[in-house]
């Protein structure tokens, strides 16, 4: 078994609103709360980061399981969106809705189609991210298939 650690520095000089830094490998940024949550809204949040993490975790995955199964495509690309639950002021991280275009190459086939199907809602349970979160935020797919 092989085990990975990364590392995290963080500063937070100051009071609620004010802004910190966070280090870790090649991410170097300011955080604060965003301006959503009556904050300066400087730099990235914890709700952009959980939601970056999700999102590339899933297209990351995804690009490697459509490699491994030799399924071609011209081009992958995706939104999300992450829903934050404000109520009574309990802030809860309820939902991330991915929305992964795959457009594969213009010679394919609809057993091609299919494979690609499969593979992006295999590459949701797959992604190490969404099993971290699994439980506690709802992650939904909306899948768009498409030929060059």
């Amino acid at each position: 078994m092989a085990e990975h650690q990364f590392h995290l520095k963080a500063h937070w000089p100051g009071l609620r609103n004010d802004v910190g830094t966070i280090e870790s490998g090649q991410l170097k940024t300011k955080v604060s709360i965003p301006p959503e949550m009556d904050g300066p809204g400087i730099g990235t949040n914890p709700d952009e980061m959980l939601l970056g993490a999700a999102a590339t975790c899933y297209i990351i995955t995804l690009a490697a399981m459509m490699e491994r199964s030799k399924l071609e495509k011209a081009d992958l690309t995706m939104e999300s969106v992450g829903i934050v639950d404000v109520t009574k002021g309990v802030i809860t991280y309820k939902k991330i809705i991915h929305n992964p275009v795959i457009v594969l190459k213009a010679n394919a086939t609809d057993v091609d189609v299919e494979l690609a199907l499969k593979l992006a809602k295999k590459a949701e349970t797959s992604c190490m991210i969404s099993r971290a979160i699994k439980g506690n935020v709802e992650i939904e797919l909306k899948v768009s298939i498409e030929k060059n």
